[in-house]
């Protein structure tokens, strides 16, 4: 039986929250569960948008490569 083990070089998650605050806890999670895989941040992106009601509504987009 061969085994052949590949690690994931390119990963995207994305995030939602009505806090910011909430949003950036999440985000720095995954931060710390990724660099037990080898993954570093690449690149953020993030949006803000406010409903009719006036509730912030936060998204981020983290997309996280293989450290080298």
């Amino acid at each position: 039986m061969n085994f052949k083990i590949d690690l994931i070089e390119d990963k995207v998650e994305f995030f939602d929250a009505t806090d910011l605050r909430e949003l950036e806890k999440k985000i720095e999670v995954k931060i710390e569960e990724n660099k037990m895989i080898l993954l570093g941040v690449h690149s953020v992106s993030h949006q803000m948008h406010v409903t009719d009601k006036g509730q912030t509504y936060f998204t981020a987009v983290v997309h996280f490569k293989l450290k080298k």
